[in-house]
């Protein structure tokens, strides 16, 4: 019986290392491509201001823009607790103080949650027929977002921002155990739709 206990535990840490070691290799490469749009991940607003999280997947977008590899942006994100503003229209200001045109500018302002941003933003592009997207959001995060964009049809790059706010391992092991557990929540979710 102890053996077996041993097996089982050696096989859990196993799959979690994998998982683990994947989804760091994942966020490591910048798979960006000519696209319609750049749809920015959310990462929490106030009403006067973008966290720093989601400024700079915000700043990666407007690079993105910038550089010519897509014509329009999306930010996503809802009205958080406490707010009166959605963190797509707090994104929305800060881009135009930092001079980009609001005719390129959508907002998605109903989720609250990764899957939801994507959901929603998948019923923007196709009301503007917009055919593929870069997804836009820190390295550790984009293996979930990318599986997720995949399964509500969007056709996606992978662009992680460069400049996350996750750089010391003091904040990335606890981002990466978050990231792992809802990746594999997912991943067993998703078995049963």
């Amino acid at each position: 019986m102890k053996k077996l206990l041993a097996v089982g535990i050696c096989i859990i840490v196993l799959f979690l290392t994998v998982t683990a070691v994947g989804i760091v290799n994942y966020g490591k490469t910048d798979h960006k491509a000519q696209a319609d749009v750049a749809i920015v991940l959310g990462a929490g607003a106030t009403d006067d201001a973008v966290s720093p999280v989601f400024r700079e997947r915000i700043n990666h977008g407007i690079w993105l823009y910038e550089n010519g590899f897509v014509d329009f942006l999306i930010f996503t994100g809802g009205v958080g607790e406490g707010n009166t503003k959605s963190d797509s229209l707090v994104a929305k200001e800060y881009a135009l103080l930092q001079d980009v045109p609001a005719d390129v500018i959508l907002i998605e302002e109903k989720s609250t949650i990764t899957e939801e941003n994507l959901a929603y933003t998948k019923e923007i592009m196709d009301e503007n027929s917009f055919k593929t997207a870069i997804i836009v959001s820190d390295p550790l995060h984009m293996k979930r977002a990318m599986l997720m964009a995949k399964d509500y049809g969007i056709d996606g790059y992978s662009s992680p921002t460069p400049t996350s706010m996750y750089q010391s391992l003091r904040t990335k092991i606890p981002f990466l155990i978050r990231e792992e557990f809802f990746y594999i929540g997912y991943c067993f979710v998703r078995m049963f739709r």
